[in-house]
């Protein structure tokens, strides 16, 4: 039997609510609605969602916030599309920064939205089964290097410790989660959940370039991050799990 998708819709404005899932429903998917963060873990704790649809100005617990912590739970792997009424770029690229995978600013055509949602969970099922290794702990060794998850910074074999931007440390999450896998620019792009692909189609060859520059990766040697031609990036070196303690 053909899947329905599931999706989970989150908005305190009961009317917006009926109207997305009326919409999506016409639309061959399967709806939930949600007025809060308290009925959105509710929904979630009891059926399988195949996307959230999330608003970010919400009295109480606010979509940013939802977000943030979906992104640390048992949910994280759920694709969330935000709703947001403001179209100024640092609301757009907080919601990113929080793991949201699209944003759709109001007012908004249901159209669009569907589109959006289509997109999302395309892309989603495009991606590699993420292998999760840096979620089971705070420190991860590989090659010369550890990565402080809590800290966000990379430790030497002397326990000197070097920031990373926000781009640099999720490329380098993703890397880790997926190590000896050829990634494509594409799925490096949904999996460190960039969304704007003129912002960010042509950056990623320049974050990688960057992350090699923190690894000390020599370009010709490229002991951590491979070039595959005509195909992407692969993660060469073995990943430990270290724990909590540096």
């Amino acid at each position: 039997m053909a899947h329905t998708d599931h999706i989970l819709i989150v908005d305190d404005d009961r009317e917006i609510r009926r109207m997305v899932g009326e919409y999506l429903q016409r639309n061959g998917m399967r709806t939930t609605l949600a007025a809060d963060g308290r009925e959105m873990r509710a929904a979630l704790d009891t059926s399988d969602v195949d996307l959230i649809v999330l608003d970010v100005m919400m009295p109480g617990e606010d979509g940013l916030s939802l977000c943030r912590n979906l992104r640390a739970g048992k949910h994280r792997n759920v694709p969330v599309v935000m709703l947001t009424a403001r179209d100024e770029e640092t609301d757009r690229i907080v919601g990113l920064e929080m793991g949201a995978d699209d944003y759709v600013v109001k007012p908004f055509s249901a159209r669009e939205l569907l589109a959006r949602i289509n997109a999302v969970i395309r892309r989603s099922r495009m991606l590699p089964p993420n292998l999760q290794v840096t979620e089971a702990g705070r420190l991860i060794s590989f090659g010369q290097w550890r990565l402080d998850t809590t800290a966000r910074h990379l430790l030497d074999e002397d326990g000197t410790a070097y920031p990373l931007s926000g781009a640099e440390f999720r490329l380098l999450r993703v890397f880790l989660d997926h190590p000896q896998r050829v990634l494509s620019r594409d799925q490096l792009l949904n999996l460190t959940r960039g969304r704007d692909a003129e912002l960010f189609d042509r950056s990623i060859d320049l974050l990688v370039s960057r992350l090699r520059q923190r690894l000390r990766d020599d370009a010709r040697g490229q002991a951590y991050i491979k070039t595959v031609r005509s195909e992407g990036y692969v993660f060469c070196q073995p990943v430990v799990l270290l724990g909590g303690n540096a």
